[in-house]
């Protein structure tokens, strides 16, 4: 099998500014020339196996670092705005989005930004949106948009919050009983903390915390850390926003909510410790879930997050669906990227999870560019802690490549070398280029139909 070449032009040139060498110093203490860096740099010639040793060994680079970039990301992102009607046959060929993502990545991002605010705009006039007809009125990008793609676009890993996280939670290396190490840390500063018979799960009232008595422990503690995080972390959590840039208030709002619930978890599974208890279980979620006393869906997104340079695990996605099929979380550092809008291709497993409760659904499954994922899915329900309280159900799906599949416990006895073991599915109907989909819902955008009335096949349309 050919070796696939790294283009990793962005990458070496942030490295080589992060540094603050010359092209020639660079090329000097890598070396090689300085063509042939500036080649490498514009991505007209792959990182040979020689730079990369090089980048390693004389500056501690995180290799893996150089194929973990934003491209696949941006090119699956640029493939669902491009498949909107508005572009028609003017869509441009997958290698020219490789090319824009690996080269152009900011270029990229303002196209993804410029259509959202088309697409935003366009929703609105269909809708009437008053806010059009008032004076001043602006077209901005959805808050709660722009932070998703914030902690899309980090890898879904926070470094300081995710280390101050692990220094509260372990201090002398030393992992605490998370509710008491909370309480006592709120109550130097003043915040008492009361289990109570309360509706909403946390709510403060002055310098009283109320905890909802009857939440399971692992949503308490959780609850608790998130305030530890706003009462001792401000800073920081101000700091990393001031970073973001966040076009409203809103949107920062709501980031620092995001940031205090990252807080949370990674203080309830400190990296090193979970890391390690992960590896040693081979990813058993239910073992990991006893260990540290916390939920399935915690234990299955703080691994989606260990992506700490130097130290990383696993590359998970993790993704959690509504009973509707919408996505409510999403993240990846996997080459499978979800759809932006809409909901998850039908055939994936998660969607069944709603049938067998309390069970875990094993899926082998084949995406359209021939890379195959070992899928596991789970229902997740959640109380509310009384017979009138609605009960939220979700679903959640945790997956890998099949190159890490051995390092999980629900890899044993599946048929991984099987071809026909593997279930063909998509990202969403709107770009998926499969012909044969049973469950197709809509015809791929960037293809023309052909509709013959004498002939039925799956569809009431041949795609060309």
């Amino acid at each position: 099998m050919a070796t696939q070449k790294l283009y990793a032009g962005v990458k070496l040139r942030e490295t080589r500014t992060r540094l603050g060498l010359t092209q020639k110093a660079f090329a000097e203490r890598l070396g090689v020339s300085l063509p042939y860096l500036n080649q490498m740099e514009n991505n007209h010639r792959p990182v040979s196996a020689q730079v990369v040793l090089a980048l390693a060994g004389e500056f501690g680079l995180d290799v893996t670092e150089l194929s973990a970039g934003d491209a696949e990301r941006l090119v699956s992102d640029m493939r669902e705005a491009l498949a909107d009607p508005i572009f028609s046959d003017a869509a441009p060929p997958l290698a020219d989005l490789r090319l824009a993502a690996s080269n152009a990545p900011a270029l990229a991002r303002a196209f993804l930004e410029l259509h959202r605010a088309y697409r935003q705009t366009h929703e609105r006039l269909a809708s009437l949106d008053e806010a059009l007809g008032r004076d001043g009125a602006q077209t901005v990008v959805s808050p709660w948009e722009e932070v998703r793609d914030f902690f899309h676009y980090c890898d879904n890993y926070i470094d300081a919050v995710d280390r101050a996280a692990e220094r509260f939670s372990c201090p002398g290396g030393r992992r605490l009983d998370p509710i008491p190490h909370a309480i006592a840390t709120l109550a130097k500063r003043g915040i008492e903390v009361q289990f109570s018979d309360i509706s909403p799960l946390r709510e403060r009232r002055d310098d009283t915390i109320l905890i909802n008595a009857h939440a399971g422990r692992a949503t308490q503690a959780f609850q608790l850390l998130h305030q530890v995080a706003l009462s001792t972390q401000n800073d920081l959590l101000e700091a990393t926003l001031d970073l973001a840039r966040f076009q409203s208030d809103t949107a920062r709002a709501i980031a620092k909510i995001g940031l205090a619930n990252y807080f949370a978890g990674a203080a309830l599974l400190p990296y090193a410790s979970f890391l390690e208890a992960a590896q040693e279980t081979r990813h058993d979620l239910e073992r990991l879930s006893d260990i540290f006393s916390a939920s399935i869906e915690q234990v299955a997104h703080r691994l989606s997050t260990l992506q700490r340079p130097g130290a990383k695990g696993i590359p998970f996605f993790f993704v959690r669906v509504d009973q509707a099929g919408t996505i409510t979380k999403r993240h990846s550092a996997t080459r499978l990227q979800f759809a932006r809008f809409g909901g998850a291709c039908p055939l994936w497993n998660v969607h069944q999870a709603f049938e067998t409760p309390t069970k875990f659904l094993r899926q082998l499954a084949e995406t359209p560019d021939g890379v195959r994922y070992l899928c596991l899915a789970r229902d997740v329900s959640k109380s509310g802690g009384s017979f009138t309280a609605p009960v939220r159900r979700y679903a959640i799906c945790l997956g890998c490549e099949v190159s890490h599949a051995k390092g999980l416990v629900y890899a044993d006895d599946m048929e991984l070398g099987n071809p026909k073991a593997y279930q063909p599915i998509g990202i969403s109907c709107r770009i998926c280029e499969r012909k044969d989909c049973h469950q197709r819902s809509v015809p791929p955008l960037e293809r023309r139909l052909q509709v013959d009335p004498d002939h039925r096949g799956l569809l009431p349309y041949d795609i060309a």
